[in-house]
């Protein structure tokens, strides 16, 4: 049975920047507001460019600097909760603008947690030994699903994209996964889906477009699901945190990190944190700040640093993978 190993990584965010201080002219809020309370100063703001175009993007410099081709791309999995369309899936466009003629491809959808929910497929199917190279991207256009007249969501939210590849090797890669969720907490973070719309529907129901979030309610949640997340993947790899050189945690707001931080007793910078410049990116939060912690040689190969996540539905999960 092979193991599974990250060998490229890539991310892109729009050009188009929103500081907090254009948010003002929007929404009754200020820049020190939005700071104090997230630690968030700007974000990426798509302008024409959808989901698959973000996503595309961030492949190309994934697969380059794996040193493969996309037509050596066997299966292609995208997270996200703002695909293009229903259907086809965002993975399918994606496969035809890469490319990647030789790739199955397909869609998973747990929110903020899908980027791990990602990699624990594809370490599935390359440990299966059918599969050699997997693309696993987390993407998101969550300015179409924002309500921009309420302060309280659309000042936390970005567009942006992150890939890795990863392939079948007899080293030490992904050496632990762990991924859970509560439905029965669905409702603390929604989007509306489409409403039933057929003659024999008397009932009608509006369903809300963009997010609702309770607040407090995630904090409550992800400070728990974090902490314990990270304590059982150490477990289930026999590891333990003095050997992790990085924890890099889903880019929600800097107050879950820093309560999560003194929870665990462990320094703030060991967290790779980037939020204040892409703000919550929901599924391509992780692989965009492991990318950029690549890029700036925070971490290398041959380092172990444990991935975390939470988001909708509720879901969470982490993964201590060796680079």
């Amino acid at each position: 049975m092979s193991n599974s190993k990250i060998i490229g990584i890539g991310a892109y965010a729009p050009e188009n920047i929103v500081t907090n201080k254009m948010l003002q002219s929007l929404v009754d809020t200020s820049d020190e507001w939005i700071k104090t309370r997230t630690g968030i100063e700007k974000r990426s703001i798509t302008i024409d460019e959808e989901t698959s175009d973000l996503a595309v993007k961030a492949s190309k410099i994934a697969i380059k600097n794996a040193k493969i081709s996309a037509k050596d791309i066997d299966m292609i999995i995208v997270a996200t909760i703002t695909p293009d369309t229903f259907t086809p899936s965002t993975a399918c466009v994606v496969q035809k603008k890469l490319e990647a003629i030789n790739a199955c491809a397909f869609d998973i959808n747990a929110a903020c947690t899908g980027f791990i929910y990602g990699l624990k497929v594809a370490d599935s199917f390359i440990r299966s030994g059918e599969f050699k190279n997997i693309l696993i991207i987390g993407a998101e256009t969550l300015s179409k699903v924002l309500n921009w007249n309420d302060r309280g969501t659309c000042v936390l939210f970005g567009d942006g994209a992150g890939a890795v590849v990863v392939t079948a090797t007899n080293n030490e890669g992904i050496k632990a996964i762990e991924i859970k969720s509560d439905g029965n907490k669905g409702d603390v973070l929604t989007i509306g889906g489409a409403p039933l719309n057929n003659p024999f529907n008397k009932n009608e129901k509006i369903l809300e477009q963009y997010i609702k979030m309770n607040g407090r309610e995630v904090f409550k949640f992800a400070t728990k699901a974090m902490e314990e997340s990270i304590l059982n993947v150490l477990e289930r790899s026999n590891s333990s945190l003095d050997k992790i050189k990085h924890i890099i945690p889903h880019q929600a707001n800097l107050r879950i990190i820093d309560y999560v931080s003194k929870k665990l007793n462990i320094a703030s910078d060991k967290f790779i944190i980037n939020l204040d410049k892409y703000g919550n990116t929901s599924s391509a939060s992780i692989p965009i700040a492991l990318y950029e912690a690549y890029k700036q040689k925070k971490i290398t190969f041959g380092d172990e640093v444990i991935l975390v996540g939470f988001g909708g539905g509720l879901t969470w999960g982490s993964a201590l993978i060796k680079l």
